[in-house]
């Protein structure tokens, strides 16, 4: 069973090679899928001696597009049995990832999401744990299915799950468009506990509260609107 692990950048120098590091001693056939979303830091530097490694594949984007274009582009590109999504910005822990797939090799669902609301949270500011718990719980009563962490980075998907949607995110409504046509298939999704420790907006960390009010509105498209 070979897993892609795809990791969308944008301008993260200072943890990426700590997050490439960790994420190559995930014991498990691997390949490594990194888009850079047109960073302006010196990333690109780090990627181009990556282009050399026979285990990783690195796409760039001219224009700075968003987080879910960089998703959708590394999952035009990926070979693996199963995949799933690293964020390069360390507020999620790889030593998670093998649990995270593994109710996907144990052939107990398709899907399968790390939860920072059964795991362990660190420093998350309360609007951010609010906006959470919010857009948790109108994923479960508009799709009857319980889920405690929609906007978890941590998302593992079988490559038939993840080729059966059709995926039109820019930004980080990745998040709830993926969540909601994935439950609108009809795949369950386990939930699996991870750990996560939140970086402030001094230290890089990029979504919002715009993105909030974007990502409730994909949801209520998706539920609604076929497309």
């Amino acid at each position: 069973m070979k897993l892609s692990i795809i990791i969308p950048i944008y301008n993260e120098k200072e943890l990426l090679p700590i997050v490439l590091e960790k994420v190559r001693k995930v014991n498990i056939e691997k390949e490594l899928i990194l888009i850079d979303d047109c960073s302006t830091d010196g990333t690109v530097e780090i990627l181009k001696t990556e282009e050399k490694k026979s285990d990783t594949i690195v796409l760039y984007h001219n224009v700075n597009r968003g987080k879910g274009a960089a998703i959708r582009t590394g999952l035009e590109h990926f070979t693996g049995d199963i995949v799933i999504i690293q964020d390069a910005d360390l507020e999620y822990n790889p030593d998670d990832i093998p649990k995270v797939i593994q109710p996907i090799i144990e052939g107990k669902c398709e899907v399968a999401y790390g939860s920072r609301f059964t795991g362990s949270i660190k420093k998350m500011r309360l609007p951010n744990f609010i906006a959470n718990k919010l857009l948790a719980w109108l994923i479960s009563i508009l799709y009857k299915h319980k889920i405690t962490d929609e906007a978890t980075a941590y998302k593992a998907f079988s490559k038939k799950a993840i080729k059966s949607i059709n995926l039109k995110c820019q930004r980080f409504e990745f998040c709830p468009e993926v969540t909601s046509k994935i439950l609108k298939k009809g795949y369950k999704i386990i939930e699996v506990p991870v750990s996560f420790e939140a970086r402030t907006f001094e230290e890089g960390k990029k979504i919002g509260w715009r993105d909030f009010i974007i990502a409730v509105r994909t949801i209520f498209h998706c539920k609604f609107y076929n497309d």
